[in-house]
């Protein structure tokens, strides 16, 4: 449609007032054509553009919450990790004072 609008502007004849009446129509017309043209060209790039800032928003959030599961399953398995640390060298703790003690009653008994 716009080849067709700009076949009309250029063969478009201004010789006589009519014609030339005829021309000034056209070119309103082709620039109304243009505008709506452009009007459907910038929504179009709005649209885009908000796409875009809603992506790269969605894109920095999800990277933040990650970093936030990351960081809190660092922090409960050094927790875990610690507390079965502690588990152990208290068991080792009462193993080594049973040891102590059977060595303690036997010494007792056997008069050592």
């Amino acid at each position: 449609m716009a080849t067709s609008s700009a076949n009309r502007v250029s063969a478009t004849d201004i010789l006589t007032q009519t014609s030339a009446a005829n021309a000034i129509l056209s070119l309103d017309a082709a620039i109304d054509q243009i505008n709506s043209t452009r009007s459907t060209i910038g929504a179009i790039q709005n649209r885009v553009q908000l796409t875009v800032q809603t992506l790269n928003t969605a894109a920095e959030n999800l990277s933040a919450s990650e970093s936030r599961i990351r960081d809190a399953d660092f922090a409960f398995e050094t927790a875990r990790f610690t507390r079965n640390q502690i588990l152990v060298q208290a068991g080792t703790a009462i193993l080594a004072q049973a040891n102590n003690t059977s060595q303690v009653a036997l010494q007792l008994l056997g008069g050592r």
